[in-house]
């Protein structure tokens, strides 16, 4: 109402259904960044913020797909040397694999054995011995060719054998490691290279 005008024009935008500037402005300062933002919706007016404006949008990367990278790489090759054998390993170890050499060897001789005896293969030796070492239906020789061919004997025998070896083994084996590890000692160990299985 006065002659600048002031009142008038607080009045003509309340009357247009707007919020004069002023008010607005006291609105602003009083409320929190997220009810500053819808006001300024309402006022239509829209304030970028310049940190969005300088960041360029980040790269698009396309990752490869699984299946082509496992097909496009090449196995890993790994070179490591042995340095120690451990002696106590290395005798449980050769004393098992010795012992299933013993159960196969004696599992294959009572085979074996059976399938000749059952083909008449040991009768026709000790035939053949014996005409050899009789003369004029007499024996010359004090010694019987039969029982060689027991098999209790042969059964036996190989029982006594594959004990050995069990014991030769396993001693040769843990003597086999200790020796090892002071031979790597002085001038290294094997070489080994590892592949990865394609």
């Amino acid at each position: 109402m006065s002659a600048q005008g002031g009142p008038a024009k607080a009045t003509s935008t309340r009357e247009n259904g707007q919020k004069p500037e002023t008010e607005v402005l006291d609105m602003i300062g009083d409320k929190t960044d997220t009810e500053q933002e819808q006001v300024e919706e309402q006022n239509e007016t829209v304030r970028i913020r310049p940190s969005l404006t300088s960041e360029a949008p980040p790269p698009v990367v396309e990752l490869p797909k699984k299946k082509a990278a496992a097909a496009a790489r090449l196995p890993r090759k790994a070179h490591l040397v042995l340095r120690r054998v451990e002696p106590w390993s290395a005798m449980k170890f050769s004393f098992v694999v010795s012992l299933v050499c013993f159960v196969v060897l004696f599992v294959a001789v009572a085979v074996l054995y059976g399938v000749l005896s059952a083909l008449g293969v040991f009768e026709s030796i000790v035939q053949t011995v014996n005409q050899l070492t009789q003369a004029d239906g007499q024996t010359t020789g004090s010694f019987d060719v039969s029982s060689w061919f027991e098999p209790v004997r042969i059964l036996g025998y190989t029982a006594l054998i594959g004990a050995v070896n069990v014991v030769l083994i396993t001693a040769l084996s843990t003597l086999g490691a200790v020796i090892y590890n002071i031979a790597a000692d002085l001038v290294g160990g094997v070489e080994v290279t590892f592949s990865e299985a394609e």
